[in-house]
C-alpha cells in the first residue's frame, strides 16, 4: 500500500511511527471495546469512550490501560 493509498490521518513524520490502516480497523479500546481514532498529530489511538489515548512507539500500538493517557 502506497502513502498515496492512504488518507492525511495515516500520513505522519517519521516511517517508523506509521500504522496501518488495515490495523486500525481492526483494534478497538481494551477497556470498553469500542472503535478508536488515529491522531497522527500525537501518534496515539483514541479513544473517546474510556477517555484514553493509547500510545504508538515503533508502530505498535500499546493497548494497556496503564500506558494510556488520560483525556
Amino acid at each position: 500500500m502506497s502513502d498515496q493509498d492512504c488518507g492525511p490521518e495515516y500520513e505522519m513524520r517519521d516511517e517508523k511511527s506509521r500504522i496501518d490502516p488495515r490495523m486500525l480497523e481492526l483494534l478497538v479500546c481494551p477497556l470498553t471495546k469500542t472503535t478508536l481514532k488515529y491522531d497522527a498529530d500525537r501518534n496515539e489511538l483514541i479513544s473517546s469512550a474510556a477517555k484514553l489515548a493509547y500510545p504508538i512507539r515503533d508502530g505498535i500500538p500499546i493497548m494497556l490501560a496503564d500506558e494510556a493517557r488520560s483525556l
